[in-house]
């Protein structure tokens, strides 16, 4: 059986450097001529935009608490196909996650399910033997977690890597296998919204190249590469298990920088179950394809071009005349602020939308929402009843205030409690929170009978 290769870049808490130590690598091995497969744990989007322009494959979001576990072994099995090395990074210190008691959706769970070696970056600023400290701790709290080697980031000087790492090697029995400076220290942008249209634009690409030179000049990657054997992962198929169709339709999907995020997994599951994806891009002035039957509107960043999208009457009515026509349409975050009268930046500014939402969002500076979300429909959402459950992420930067009393599209659980969120009527769901069709399938195909019957209709 031929090698597989995966490793997980686990920090000791947020800021310890992940993020560096992760483009760097996937940069530098790249650039060796191998395949590279990004992942990222947790529900976050834009360390997996940066991934995938660094690697040129799709990264995905491992999320143990969205997902079942096998459905994460599945999607990192198929994510992996074609690939040399998979490179996982982690989320905020190896062991947080969801609850201070236990490793549920951390980065430790993750490198457990799957069987990956972990590779530990410690913050070694101002320290020398209690680097050694620090490490075993991480060693001891779950063995399970196999942590392979580290990397000591911010280190004043060679004579100061030295000297951590034979305290570490000595004491906790493993390689340190590199170092970065800390005069050497690259600022990655501050990771907003708005910086995924930038990495797409190619401009952080001269920041990727010269991570991958300060981790190819102080990194052993070939001991890296070693480290990173593993046994092959099995996963059954379950979320992509070979399937009847449950409906053949068209639904069109807005793509561009202003509306970008998708799960990959929750594209690929609208196609297993029988749908055609056709992708528009509204800031490019394309309405929605005359042969839909459905409609998908994803977050992004429409505030970045609010006033691109709101001169752009055509497209609007476009959208405008698709929803009220019938066509079952799901909105998520940025898709749901365009579907709202209007939206008003930081500045005051306000540049109308696409009007079909009473009411309107205001951007603010600091961040409004942020957290995981188990969903159940309300009454009059056609894609989750009100017995049914979803899970998803809510993250954004703005509120959503109307003067009249709408119908919420969801009832959303939080680590602040349960509320009304976002906004159903006849075949429209709109609202705050990205849901990952993976957490419930049967929304998939529901949403595609409904397409098909409205299509039968017309």
């Amino acid at each position: 059986m031929t090698d597989s290769r995966r490793i997980v870049i686990a920090g000791t808490g947020s800021g310890a450097g992940k993020t560096t130590v992760t483009i760097g690598l996937m940069a530098a091995l790249k650039r060796k001529g191998h395949i590279v497969q990004g992942f990222k744990c947790g529900p976050d989007y834009i360390d997996p935009t940066y991934h995938t322009a660094v690697t040129g494959r799709a990264s995905r979001n491992l999320d143990s608490f969205m997902l079942e576990h096998e459905i994460v072994k599945e999607i990192f099995v198929r994510g992996s196909e074609g690939a040399d090395i998979s490179i996982i990074e982690g989320v905020m210190g190896m062991y947080d996650g969801k609850e201070a008691t236990s490793d549920k959706g951390s980065t430790a769970e993750i490198s457990i399910l799957t069987g990956s070696p972990v590779l530990l970056v410690v913050n070694c600023q101002s320290m020398a033997r209690s680097a050694a400290a620090i490490v075993k701790g991480f060693q001891l709290l779950n063995p399970q977690a196999s942590i392979v080697g580290v990397i000591a980031n911010k280190v004043g000087s060679e004579g100061h890597y030295k000297i951590v790492k034979a305290a570490i090697e000595q004491e906790c029995g493993i390689p340190v296998v590199g170092y970065l400076k800390r005069e050497n220290e690259l600022e990655i942008p501050e990771r907003h919204l708005g910086l995924v249209p930038s990495v797409e634009r190619g401009e952080l690409t001269p920041l990727f190249e010269k991570l991958a030179d300060l981790i190819a000049e102080t990194v052993d990657l070939e001991q890296i590469w070693d480290l990173a054997k593993a046994e092959p992962l099995q996963a059954k198929p379950t979320l992509f298990a070979p399937r009847k169709a449950s409906a053949d339709v068209t639904i069109a999907v807005a793509k561009d920088p202003a509306f970008h995020f998708y799960y990959p997994e929750n594209l690929e599951l609208l196609e297993a179950y029988g749908a055609k994806l056709a992708f528009f891009s509204p800031l490019a002035g394309e309405g929605v394809p005359e042969d839909a039957a459905g409609l998908y509107i994803g977050g992004g960043f429409p505030e970045e071009f609010a006033a691109e999208l709101s001169q752009n009457e055509a497209v609007k009515q476009s959208i405008r005349s698709a929803i009220i026509k019938g066509l079952p349409t799901l909105a998520e975050c940025g898709g749901y602020m365009f579907l709202t009268e209007a939206i008003v930046t930081t500045e005051g500014d306000s540049y109308p939308m696409v009007g079909l939402i009473p009411g309107k969002v205001t951007m603010q500076k600091k961040l409004a929402a942020l957290g995981y979300r188990e969903v159940r429909g309300k009454a009059g959402n056609f894609l989750l009843g009100t017995e049914e459950q979803a899970k998803g992420h809510e993250f954004h930067y703005s509120t959503y205030a109307s003067d009249q009393e709408l119908p919420a599209a969801y009832e959303t659980k939080g680590l602040r409690g349960t509320k009304p969120e976002g906004y159903a009527q006849d075949n429209l769901v709109a609202g705050y929170t990205h849901l990952h069709f993976g957490s419930n399938p049967e929304l998939v195909e529901r949403w595609l009978k409904r397409c098909a019957e409205v299509s039968a209709r017309a």
